[in-house]
């Protein structure tokens, strides 16, 4: 059945007329719903994103505080910190104007080469709906902001995204990639929801009634609003398969006079509309705005001390320590005189991924910010990059002002092709980049003229690059240097920061200065397959120094590592190499082995060597063996040069878990040749794996060449603890109520405080008919101790954590027989067979 809504709702959906339900089925701009004034119905403003409220601008908008990534999040396996991090994005959201905040994303890690798996959770469907579920109850229940849960369904790869036709069998569908989404739905009553780009089994999300009415609101009874991703609209048909919204604004499928077109001939019908403008007003409800709940006049830069605080203890508590051999961590400056900071991430803050993740923070903290400021007073601290990752040239900035006396560029916008009358508009940028891309007030000009004086801080032979979105020249002294003839072959990961550019070398003087100009022109036609991507201008201009260019750091990082007490190397991705709208091409480190030849001489010249990695996802380790520490720091926010330098100094005793298992090759997994770029050449793609995802397909591989390095749920710590005790109470049986409790002991046998996360798995009955998991988690509580304390822990679970989809009978069926119960603390079979393991019997095969 469809949603309903309160009488007030109901009486104002009768109020209004066919044509203000219609401006009611799309939003008005790229963040805003419609007003309609006449009967008091207000805008609502949204705003991206799942790590920190960027607000109305996708760059270098109002700053913003930035939390870890859902990935750092769900390795804390702490729902207490979800809740808290989704409560204070709620604040967040507020501060610029908005009410509904466009995440979490909570599609599941397929492939290690997803784009953007640091922006989702986790491999697995229970963890990623657990912790989730908390962050949306934090959101909505103490702001009254709405989520938008994200991205419904199957937004696994980011290659043709906008295309690609997904084949996914039911089983997989229902076990893996709609669980978390149904858990979150039953368990945090989401207010909204996101449907995704790309086709499942041939049809879009939105062009089929099966997910967004039968599963969602019929099987689900989810009564909340769902609106597209952004471009995601397939057509007017979704008006009746649930689709409330198509974002954004103004609307390309939604228009009057194609809806009127779609009524005329019964395509859809005014009860199909009338069912989806009701959605939108209980959400307007919801989120106050009939109770005089007014938009934020400005957006606001709120830097709250108790935010900063948060993301520094989520982003600690999210890092995951590997390997630790010789007992090297954690860190005593006492007896360590002088530390070098090696590799291309030692001053790079690696807060966020690439793409709507990301935003203008605050601040950020580097690792050396956070070592020079804590004990550059008693330890000798050096640097040096050791290894060039140059995927795009940074964004010309320093030594340029532009024609108002400011710092950075200036755009003009023209409604022709050439630059002759005055422009139409004019906007400042701090940088070499800009687009039009979501930006209302230049919609339909033909030619930017992007323009700065350049002063060069030093002289030299600098390497210089160049591109756009469209047609575009670059001048230098009025003389052109460079000419992109053609539109870019990729505009998303143009828009994304990925771009492919015209390099050159061009002489400076330090002395002179230099007029600096791009002419560039829309793109005629979306080569992202995105139309949002039509009739765009973007211009990119990067400059990177010649004596850093061409300096031989490696050479460097080697003498001073030689030096040292203790090399600390930083390796991972930067937003340019880890971004929405690109996956990656391999699990190894940029560029061309730059980094792993780093690494490997580091520890050949200085054995007491830790490697710190931020990623969102699991890379290739060849010197692994050599290194006595490892730690997997992801994405954790603005504060998290602090949060590694915390764990390293043993401020805070590690206790993440890796959310996701980690190969030792991408060969090794399951999705191998089936995903994103694999099938670049194919807009079809098949889940060959099934539900083997993750851990359950690496349960499969162990003891053979592709047993995983990493387990799912891994993860050391400076202390130990003892698990003991198990209690099995209840059980499993069609009764809704009933359910199993499991008790354990847990004790801090170590030396320090520290946490642990209990982890509950289900061990399926032998089936001869159908190829099960080997386990499915289905329970985990984090117990933090001092030394030598103990605490009795319950984990809980149903009939769902022991059920599977039955094709056959297309329902979920629980097996008969006996069901481990396997009490651990990862997912490791050599762990949870030596942890504690205990049985519980179901009587009779059922469906829940």
């Amino acid at each position: 059945m469809e949603s309903g809504g309160g009488e007030r709702m109901r009486e104002l959906l009768e109020k209004l007329t066919l044509e203000e339900k219609i401006r009611l089925l799309s939003a008005e701009n790229v963040w805003e719903t419609p007003e309609i004034e006449r009967v008091g119905i207000p805008s609502l403003k949204v705003t991206d994103g799942p790590n920190g409220a960027r607000g109305g601008s996708f760059f270098d908008g109002t700053t913003a505080a930035c939390f870890p990534s859902c990935v750092s999040l769900a390795a804390t396996f702490n729902r207490n910190l979800s809740y808290q991090v989704g409560k204070a994005l709620g604040e967040e959201a507020i501060s610029k104007g908005a009410y509904l905040l466009l995440g979490p994303t909570v599609c599941c890690h397929r492939s290690p080469l997803g784009g953007r798996n640091f922006e989702a959770f986790s491999e697995d469907p229970y963890l990623s709906g657990a912790l989730a579920s908390e962050y949306v109850k934090g959101l909505q229940q103490e702001n009254r902001v709405a989520c938008a849960l994200k991205h419904f369904l199957a937004n696994e790869q980011d290659t043709r995204r906008f295309s690609v036709n997904e084949m996914i069998s039911e089983r997989a569908l229902r076990e893996i990639y709609l669980k978390p989404f149904e858990i979150v739905a039953k368990e945090a009553d989401p207010w909204s929801f996101m449907s995704s780009y790309p086709k499942i089994n041939g049809q879009h999300v939105d062009a089929q009634s099966k997910f967004l009415i039968d599963i969602l609101r019929n099987e689900w009874k989810y009564d909340g609003m769902v609106m597209s991703d952004w471009g995601a609209t397939s057509s007017i048909e979704s008006v009746r398969c649930g689709l409330d919204m198509e974002m954004p604004g103004p609307p390309r499928q939604r228009t009057l006079e194609a809806t009127q077109a779609a009524l005329k001939t019964g395509q859809i019908k005014e009860s199909d509309i009338d069912a989806r403008v009701l959605a939108t007003l209980k959400l307007l409800e919801k989120v106050g705005k009939f109770d005089d709940r007014k938009t934020t006049p400005e957006e606001q830069a709120l830097d709250r001390p108790e935010h900063r605080s948060l993301i520094r203890k989520a982003g600690s508590e999210g890092l995951v320590l590997l390997k630790n051999e010789g007992q090297i961590l954690p860190i005593d400056p006492k007896k360590t005189k002088k530390i070098t900071l090696l590799g291309p991430l030692a001053k790079y803050a690696a807060a966020h991924g690439g793409g709507s993740a990301s935003l203008n923070c605050h601040y950020k903290v580097t690792p050396y910010d956070a070592f020079t400021e804590r004990l550059g007073k008693d330890v000798e601290i050096t640097h040096s990059k050791g290894a060039h990752i140059f995927r795009v040239y940074a964004d010309l900035e320093a030594g340029c002002v532009n024609s108002r006396g400011n710092p950075g560029f200036l755009a003009e916008y023209f409604m022709n092709l050439q630059p002759c009358d005055l422009p139409f508009r004019t906007e400042e940028f701090p940088r070499g980049n800009f687009t039009t891309l979501m930006n209302t007030h230049v919609i339909g000009c033909k030619t930017v003229r992007f323009s700065t004086t350049y002063r060069p801080p030093v002289s030299g032979q600098h390497y210089l690059s160049f591109s756009g979105l469209g047609p575009s020249k670059l001048y230098i002294n009025g003389t052109l240097v460079a000419e992109q003839r053609e539109s870019i072959k990729d505009a998303m990961g143009f828009f994304l920061g990925v771009q492919e550019e015209v390099r050159t070398q061009y002489e400076f003087d330090s002395s002179k200065e230099y007029s600096i100009v791009t002419e560039t022109h829309p793109s005629p036609y979306s080569n992202a397959e995105l139309y949002l991507m039509e009739d765009q201008c973007s211009t990119h201009i990067g400059l990177i120094e010649q004596s850093e260019m061409e300096q031989d750091v490696l050479s460097e990082a080697i003498d001073l590592a030689r030096e040292a007490d203790l090399a600390i190397v930083f390796v991972g991705n930067t937003t340019q190499w880890e971004t929405e709208g690109q996956d990656l091409e391999s699990m190894t480190l940029p560029a061309n082995g730059s980094q792993d030849r780093l690494v490997a001489a580091i520890v050949a010249a200085n054995p007491n060597i830790i490697v710190v990695n931020t990623t969102g996802v699991p890379v290739e380790l060849p010197w692994l063996d050599r290194v006595p520490a490892f730690i997997q720091a992801w994405y954790a926010g603005q504060e998290t040069g602090n949060a590694i330098l915390d764990v390293l100094l043993g401020e805070t005793c590690p206790s993440g878990k890796l959310p996701v298992s980690w190969p030792k090759k991408y060969e090794h997994t399951g999705c191998f040749e089936h995903f994103g770029l694999d099938s670049f050449d194919s807009r079809i793609v098949e889940y060959v794996e099934g539900v083997f995802v993750g851990y359950r397909w690496f349960d499969k591989m162990w003891g053979g060449e592709k047993e995983v390095r990493f387990p799912f749920g891994y993860g050391l710590s400076y202390t130990q603890f003892e698990l003991s005790d198990v209690k099995l109470l209840g059980k499993i049986s069609e009764n809704v109520d009933d359910g199993v409790k499991v008790i354990v002991k847990v004790k801090n046998i170590g030396s320090i405080a520290g946490a642990e996360t209990v982890q509950v798995y289900v061990e399926p009955p032998a089936e001869r008919s159908i190829d099960r998991p080997m386990k499915t988690l289905v329970g985990f509580a984090k117990a933090e101790l001092q030394a030598g304390e103990a605490q009795e822990v319950e984990i809980n679970f149903r009939k769902d954590g022991a059920a599977y989809w039955d094709d056959v009978q297309s329902r979920w069926m629980v097996s008969e027989g006996a069901h481990a119960v396997l009490i651990a603390t990862s997912s490791d079979p050599k762990d949870v067979k030596v942890r504690l393991e205990t049985v519980v019997e179901v009587d009779f095969a059922f469906g829940p």
